[in-house]
């Protein structure tokens, strides 16, 4: 059997090898055309894949504002268009982080946000460049959008009772995001395009999903969630290694400062998660 850790560690390489090659494929359709895609594809997959059940009325308005979320998490592919990958996927971070310190009153989760705000400065190191405004607006609203489907996951788990929910929020995420990328910069239908799609859209999307719910059953929220808080770290490699991105000393250090926040998040936390909830990366 696969160890537990090893199965989250392989979700964070392909999610983060996936957003990299997705942003090399924005090169030939546009970052509107990846979404397009990566959101098309991963909707027919999960739709195929878990046959769910249509929602109720008292449903459905959970499961559009959880489409809604998942769109917006798509906005991270246009940050990376400004912005490196690493960068793109460690400001997107901040949204979880946000929500796992909000309302907190401790001493040691206030001393812990202010440490991932000190990284952030740091991102923006004068040394290697300032970042571009727009990649970082966006790269916020994605943010935004990932912490929102953070807590709009759990509602809609425990409403539906299982997956079926983030399959039809990804199914709805689909009909707000394709269209809208579509119009952006039409794509080349080339069957070569639509393989490297459905490509980044189960690297990114479905296999994730599986091995990260596979490791929540054996070793539980906490852990996994320590493990995730590698993703940025993940991202600046494969950002390196997949488009030669070079990150300068003090943008590390930033983002190994939000990533230290993410772990002592996830071990700090008293509130579990639910085994069915789905991971941050639909």
């Amino acid at each position: 059997m696969v160890p537990a850790p090893l199965l989250v560690l392989t979700a964070a390489i392909c999610t983060q090898t996936g957003q990299a090659f997705g942003k090399q494929l924005s090169g030939d359709i546009g970052a509107g055309g990846v979404v397009a895609l990566r959101l098309g594809f991963a909707a027919l997959l999960l739709l195929v894949w878990f046959r769910p059940k249509l929602p109720d009325r008292r449903q459905l308005p959970w499961i559009f504002a959880l489409g809604t979320a998942v769109a917006g998490m798509n906005l991270v592919y246009p940050a990376m268009r400004y912005l490196p990958v690493g960068v793109a996927s460690t400001i997107q971070l901040l949204g979880p982080l946000t929500v796992g310190l909000l309302g907190s009153r401790r001493l040691p989760d206030l001393g812990a946000a202010v440490v991932a705000g000190a990284g952030v400065w740091l991102l923006n190191d004068p040394a290697g460049g300032p970042l571009p405004w727009p990649g970082l607006l966006l790269a916020a609203l994605s943010a935004v959008a990932m912490g929102s489907y953070l807590v709009l996951s759990r509602k809609v788990a425990m409403l539906t009772g299982g997956p079926s929910g983030l399959a039809w929020g990804v199914a709805f995420a689909a009909v707000l995001g394709t269209p809208t990328g579509l119009l952006a910069q039409p794509v080349d239908w080339a069957p070569g395009v639509l393989l490297a799609g459905a490509a980044v859209a189960t690297i990114t999307a479905v296999l994730p999903y599986t091995l990260e719910q596979s490791a929540l059953r054996r070793i539980g929220a906490g852990p996994v969630g320590v493990l995730l808080s590698l993703e940025p770290a993940v991202a600046a490699v494969a950002g390196l290694l997949v488009l030669d991105e070079q990150l300068s000393a003090i943008r590390w250090l930033g983002l190994g400062c939000v990533s230290a926040v993410a772990a002592w998040t996830a071990t700090s936390s008293r509130r579990a998660r639910a085994p069915a909830e789905p991971p941050a990366n639909a």
